[in-house]
């Protein structure tokens, strides 16, 4: 029997990114790139938490993909290859320098030259109906192969 998606139980863009939270500080509100269409997750997959991306550099890939223990979608191009992550995961990391977090829909779809590939293609399909890969062990690991110390912070 199939359920139905569950609501997005994240707020509106309305809601506390732009508030101050408990210490004081104010949260920056998350800006989305600019672009056309989203990129379509394949059919059949379950993205009810919304999406992000995170893209690392295609030498370091496959690496990534054989160590994590669960990947969901993974994209690549000549370029980078892109992790289909919860939205909302870059809150509280340092992503190391060089690795790209795309908020909302990851808008590669824009034009390109006529003499590049129109996009990342899907090169690793989850095995469940979740296109998420888990970001924490993403994280560490991309931290590990940067040579970069993770950071996070607890309050968002």
């Amino acid at each position: 029997m199939d359920l139905p998606p569950a609501p997005d139980p994240r707020p509106s863009a309305a809601g506390p990114r732009g508030r101050s939270c408990p210490s004081g500080a104010v949260r920056p509100p998350r800006r989305r790139p600019p672009g056309p269409a989203p990129l379509p997750l394949p059919a059949g997959l379950r993205a009810g938490l919304g999406h992000d991306a995170v893209g690392i550099r295609a030498e370091h890939g496959e690496r990534i993909l054989a160590r994590l223990p669960r990947a969901g979608c993974v994209f690549a191009d000549e370029e980078r290859w892109w992790w289909i992550v919860p939205a909302g995961s870059d809150v509280g990391l340092t992503w190391p320098p060089g690795v790209h977090y795309a908020v909302g829909d990851p808008s590669w779809t824009r034009p390109r030259p006529a003499d590049r590939p129109p996009g990342p293609r899907l090169v690793h399909g989850p095995d469940g109906d979740s296109p998420y890969t888990a970001p924490i062990p993403l994280y560490f690991l991309v931290c590990r192969l940067t040579g970069v110390p993770p950071r996070w912070s607890v309050a968002p």
